[in-house]
């Protein structure tokens, strides 16, 4: 006994050995990818060498003696830190992100493919200018230099998921960084998805006329009388769709869309000039909100141009700096929500279904045919087709299926699907932009996605420019775009789009203050309309009051908006939610839902609406709201019920208000009593506070927002993976909710509702009074690598609301500084 015990630990200790040294070889391997910020390289391509001057936080500063040096160096910059992110973009945009990760892409390469997205990026590189297209080569060129270094210097692959997964890489070529930005217009497109809920909830409504309330418009002072919907039999006959209540499965984490409805894009903005600033000089602060990811999509840069230092946010695979600043003018981005997607049902030939229905007769589509390889399957052959007006776009993509009537099919008409795409161009243009009128010039290369364009410049003025083209409807539109329509109907049909001058422009206000939430900025008849729906109806009246708050602003006051979260969602509509409910009911014995009821109460009752991570009141309203929303909608829409689960506060507002009968809701369509919204509020409550004393607890007082409203930075390969996501994921206890402005917006699905998914990756604020004291912060850290200690370094600073200085100042730069690259010209 006593030897078999002796093996037992002689093997039980080889066991441990070799699990240790097996880890330790590991990690040697992994942190091979991690650059050395120090290093001397040699490389072909530049005309002279090339410093990449790395500041504390690991923010590229980069000098070279030429443009197209700089932007070579910046490519390598990129590859160094974030190759596995630019690769993932890359091959999502081809298509081809199942020949790695199998059936689970399937879908998105379906989806890209049929779009065409890569071919129409190729193409549009022979629009770009010379010079454009220069830079891009240039930049390529220094991701191809990185490339080849990692294979000559045995760089740990460039990435450390490159050892699970095939890491033969194609060269970086132009056109690869022109599909980014196709990328990046999918990611912030939804005008498709609201045109199918719309439509599905027209069917699944007993009376049309509540669809104003679910789906509301945008408020607005004097704004256009909106044409009714027509009925569903007036555009399709009565040939119905089978699957109105079906619902998609949840997306792929890489898929663009994958946030979900509401989730495609916002951000907010906004510029003083010197005459409402404390310092005398223009104000500019801005933030972009997209999907949270690890690492964040953006990355911080400073390039030194011939025309001067620029410095600010990228996203890895693009040489521009989106959001930021030069000496004389800094620039800003928000989600425009122009409708620039309409959907289309196409009727098909009964008698020969390669033919579809046109204003003038049958038509053949334009088919080909595309293979995709499926990593441990079968390889799968789509048949691609296309219409006058845009792709065919199967039914299990974005519900379409939900809306397409027996023996028709969807297409998509939308502007970035062009081989004309130059909206790349309108970075590097505004990159070395000197004043405000060539700010505005350089927008009208921009195609989409559509966006408002900040500017302010140091010579003290401001602008907002809507850009990104709009397409030419006619105004017998029978939907007016907002759900899909007869693609046969010539009324319907794009006439190509309009002309940049159509786009609002906002110049130099009397105010001296312009903002924007992703709010109704204007208001016009369609087809000028811009769009009917809106990204925010409720941020910005938090903005515009804290904006009028005070006669003049500094770059603390803009930083202090930035970061504010206050939900004006809440203050409108929770007095109106408990107007009966506040301070009533008889005394109720400890431990009774009536004595929970009246706690929660008495807390909400005194709460300003700030939510704050350490307060229990965020959580008792969001998810008294949660529930309230559904117990409203729940009876009249049956599981489509489940496409709502985002709050949404007009909706709210209208029942309550009793506008238009509006509180016809309150009544459950299949009781016999008649239920009165101070009712379903009532239960509602009780519900939501049931739910929460079993998640977090009796005691109510200990509840706090941040343990639900967690923001989670996924890996989006391996976030899922139990052996690799406690090392590839963040998770941080955050403030803010859907409708402050310090945004951090929440899924509303179980189990997690209350988690931020979707907050400002950036954050930037400038001020040309002192334009060294400028700041800017992303959400993760620079480096895309997990074993890198600037993997998550900037996350903790931009959870707390801090920020890293932002200046163009070498001598700033260079000082305190972790490491330099030297790239040398190869001989």
């Amino acid at each position: 006994m006593a030897a078999l015990l002796r093996w037992l630990v002689r093997l039980g200790s080889l066991a441990v050995a070799l699990t240790v040294g097996a880890v330790l070889i590991a990690w040697y391997v992994g942190a091979r990818s991690i650059p050395d910020y120090e290093a001397d390289w040699t490389v072909p391509g530049l005309g002279a060498p090339v410093e990449i001057v790395r500041n504390t936080s690991a923010v590229p500063h980069i000098f070279g003696e030429s443009d197209a040096d700089v932007f070579y160096a910046l490519g390598v910059a990129h590859a160094q830190d974030r190759l596995w992110q630019m690769l993932m973009m890359r091959r999502t945009a081809q298509g081809r992100l199942s020949e790695l990760f199998g059936d689970a892409t399937l879908q998105i390469d379906d989806l890209l493919r049929r779009l065409d997205v890569y071919t129409l990026a190729t193409e549009s590189v022979d629009a770009l200018e010379p010079e454009t297209v220069t830079v891009l080569q240039a930049y390529a060129d220094g991701v191809n230099a990185w490339l080849r270094l990692v294979g000559s210097e045995a760089l740990g692959r460039g990435a450390p998921e490159l050892f699970l997964f095939t890491p033969e890489i194609a060269p970086w070529r132009p056109a690869d960084s022109v599909a980014v930005t196709f990328m990046m217009a999918l990611q912030l497109a939804d005008h498709h998805e609201e045109e199918v809920l719309r439509a599905r909830a027209l069917l699944a409504l007993d009376d049309p006329e509540r669809l104003r309330d679910l789906m509301p418009d945008a408020p607005g002072a004097g704004a256009a009388e909106l044409a009714a919907l027509p009925e569903w039999e007036t555009l399709f006959g009565t040939a119905r769709p089978s699957q109105t209540a079906s619902l998609s499965p949840p997306r792929h984490p890489l898929h663009p869309n994958a946030a979900g409805r509401g989730r495609a894009g916002a951000s907010n903005v906004f510029a003083a000039t010197p005459a409402r600033a404390a310092a005398s000089g223009a104000l500019l602060a801005n933030d972009p909100h997209l999907g949270l990811t690890a690492p964040s999509i953006w990355y911080l840069a400073r390039l030194e141009l011939s025309t001067g230092g620029v410095i600010g946010a990228t996203i890895p695979g693009m040489p521009v700096i989106l959001a930021g600043r030069s000496e004389r003018l800094a620039w800003g981005i928000t989600s425009a929500y122009l409708d620039d997607i309409d959907l289309y049902v196409e009727q098909l030939n009964p008698d020969n279904a390669s033919e579809y229905r046109t204003p003038d007769g049958w038509a053949p589509f334009r088919t080909d045919r595309r293979v995709i390889e499926v990593a441990g399957g079968q390889p799968v052959t789509i048949t691609r087709r296309w219409t006058e007006n845009g792709p065919v776009i199967p039914g299990s993509h974005y519900d379409f299926a939900s809306v397409t009537p027996p023996g028709h099919v969807m297409s998509m008409a939308w502007t970035a699907l062009t081989p004309e795409n130059t909206s790349i161009q309108t970075g590097l243009r505004l990159m070395r932009a000197a004043t405000i009128e060539e700010g505005l010039a350089a927008g009208e290369d921009f195609v989409a996605p559509a966006q408002n364009l900040m500017l302010a410049s140091a010579d003290g003025r401001i602008a907002m420019q809507v850009i990104g083209h709009m397409p030419w409807r006619l105004n017998a539109h029978q939907t007016q775009a907002r759900m899909p329509s007869p693609g046969w109907v010539a009324a319907n049909r794009w006439q190509g789009v309009t002309q940049y001058f159509a786009n609002p422009t906002f110049l130099d206000p009397e105010s001296g203050i312009l903002g924007n939430t992703n709010n109704k900025m204007v208001d016009r008849d369609f087809p000028l309309h811009v769009s009917f729906h809106w990204g925010d109806t409720q941020r910005i009246t938090r903005l515009t009051r804290l904006m009028e708050a005070r006669d003049v602003h500094t770059r603390d006051s803009f930083i202090e908006a930035q970061l504010d979260t206050v939900s004006a969602a809440a203050r409108n509509i929770l007095p109106l939610v408990a107007r009966d409910l506040w301070f009533t009911g008889q005394t109720a014995a400890a431990g009774t839902p009536e004595r929970r009821r009246q706690r929660a109460l008495e807390l909400l009752a005194d709460w300003n609406g700030e939510m704050n991570e350490h307060l229990p009141e965020p959580l008792i309203y969001a998810a008294w709201m949660r529930e309230l929303q559904q117990r409203l909608i729940r009876d009249d829409l049956g599981p489509l019920a489940e496409a709502f689960q985002s709050l949404e506060p007009i909706f709210i507002e209208r029942v309550f208000r009793d506008i238009g009968g509006a509180s016809a809701w309150c009544d459950v369509a299949q009781s016999t009593a008649e239920e009165s919204c101070t009712d379903i509020a009532r239960v509602a409550l009780d519900d939501a506070l049931q739910w929460l004393e079993e998640r977090y607890g009796a005691d109510v007082e200990s509840w706090r927002w941040g343990a639900a409203h967690e923001a989670r930075h996924d890996h989006q390969v391996l976030g899922d993976t139990r052996l690799f996501s406690w090392i590839v994921n963040i998770r941080q206890p955050t403030s803010g909710g859907d409708f402050t402005l310090n945004r951090a917006a929440t899924p509303g699905t179980m189990p997690d509702p209350f988690l931020n998914t979707h907050a400002a990756g950036y954050r930037g604020v400038y001020d040309f009074a002192d334009p060294d004291s400028s700041v800017f912060v992303i959400s993760t850290g620079q480096s895309g690598n997990p074993l890198s200690r600037h993997y998550d370094d900037l996350g903790e600073l931009w959870r707390r609301g801090e920020y890293i200085p932002m200046t163009l100042d070498p001598e700033l730069a260079r000082a305190g500084n972790i490491g330099v690259t030297t790239l040398t010209p190869r001989e």
